[in-house]
């Protein structure tokens, strides 16, 4: 049997930087993971200089090897109505393609990986954790995602009593000839929002990667609303025809829209088995990394007790208390939404949109680049 003291169920970005904090730390750590590397990923796939910084990487260097479309605004509208422009005027995100990102953060964690090995049992031990029957851990990390199994181990019930946000996207390729036929300007992304104002679709370049979908809270018709705004693009000319409308499924939850819990004996959750992307938004990539580098370092503080009872959920509370600091309290996904009429949303978010303070300090400068927030949490060093 295979023994490490701390145990990482996924290797995306919440799990590599969990990793990487504790390999830092001198703790012996293995990710497990269901995937091979480099292995597709559905998400938007932007970034704030916020989350680079956390990691300690250098954009320019990781330029150099990997996609990165620097972000200088976003083109927003409510679907159907005339699109606003905000434009900072300079690099206030990147596009990244997560199928290179993820495997990039997984070589740098410095941690064992077992790829390719899906967990089909979890079962306590008396000093830990075994999994698959071949593995023993001391503490185990759920860093698997919306369906991760050791947020199912500990109580989650995706898709029974958790309030999720559904989301259909593709990612495409472009050829040569596709990629000047496209209209659309990569330091550009573009966001149609729903009246309700609780999902939007997009249409993202990067470089010669396109990323297209549609997220909302209500998961009924999704893949006909998916579709008819995509259409809509493809009629437009600004898209080739040749792109597919292909899309695939996920789910997520949003800060505090779920009841999962971030720690308990011997465990923590990180990322979206936690429950934690960014109500506004969803995005996730940074609450990802984040929750990562909390986990690793309220780990490396209980180690250090060194008595038996290091790993309880008493010694790791202090995670949960860092998370809800960082993260503010759970109101739950759009709370202050929910105070409003229904009837008088789309009027509010029509208005909303069309002031042009309110599109680029709020909407985009608060809810999509969370520019009003630090970025005390690092692993420290630059990498390159």
């Amino acid at each position: 049997m295979e023994t490490c003291e701390v145990l990482i169920v996924g290797g995306g970005p919440g799990g590599s930087s969990c990793a990487a904090y504790l390999a830092d730390h001198g703790i012996d750590v293995l990710i497990v993971d269901r995937a091979r590397f480099p292995r597709t990923k559905l998400c938007a796939g932007w970034v704030t200089p916020a989350v680079f910084h956390a990691l300690g990487i250098d954009p320019d260097h990781y330029s150099e090897r990997h996609t990165l479309q620097p972000i200088h605004g976003f083109r927003i509208a409510i679907m159907g109505r005339r699109p606003r422009q905000v434009d900072y005027g300079h690099p206030v995100s990147y596009g990244i393609v997560r199928s290179e990102f993820d495997t990039d953060l997984l070589e740098r964690s410095g941690a064992r990986v077992r790829s390719g090995e899906p967990v089909q049992s979890i079962e306590r031990a008396r000093s830990g954790w075994v999994v698959n029957g071949t593995i023993h851990a001391n503490v185990i990390v759920g860093a698997g995602g919306h369906f991760c199994p050791v947020a199912r181990a500990l109580g989650a019930k995706p898709g029974r009593g958790e309030h999720a946000v559904y989301a259909r996207e593709n990612e495409y390729s472009m050829n040569e000839e596709e990629a000047r036929a496209c209209e659309l300007q990569g330091t550009i992304p573009e966001l149609h929002f729903s009246p309700d104002l609780k999902g939007y679709g997009w249409c993202f370049r990067k470089d010669r990667y396109l990323n297209y979908g549609l997220g909302h809270e209500v998961s009924a018709n999704l893949p006909r609303r998916t579709t008819a705004f995509f259409e809509r693009y493809r009629a437009s000319g600004r898209i080739p025809d040749t792109i597919p409308a292909r899309f695939h499924g996920h789910a997520y939850l949003l800060y505090g829209s779920g009841e999962r819990p971030f720690v308990s004996d011997r465990a923590l959750l990180v990322g979206d088995a936690a429950g934690l992307a960014y109500p506004q938004s969803g995005e996730g990539i940074r609450t990802a990394v984040e929750s990562g580098l909390l986990a690793g370092r309220a780990i490396a503080a209980a180690r250090g007790r060194g008595d038996g009872n290091s790993y309880s959920a008493e010694r790791l509370a202090p995670y949960a208390t860092e998370l809800r600091r960082r993260f503010g309290a759970p109101h739950g996904a759009n709370y202050w939404l929910k105070r409003l009429p229904q009837s008088l949303l789309p009027g509010i978010a029509g208005k909303l949109l069309t002031t042009p303070w309110f599109a680029r300090e709020i909407l985009i400068g608060r809810w999509f680049l969370a520019r009003h927030e630090d970025a005390s949490i690092e692993r420290g060093g630059t990498q390159h």
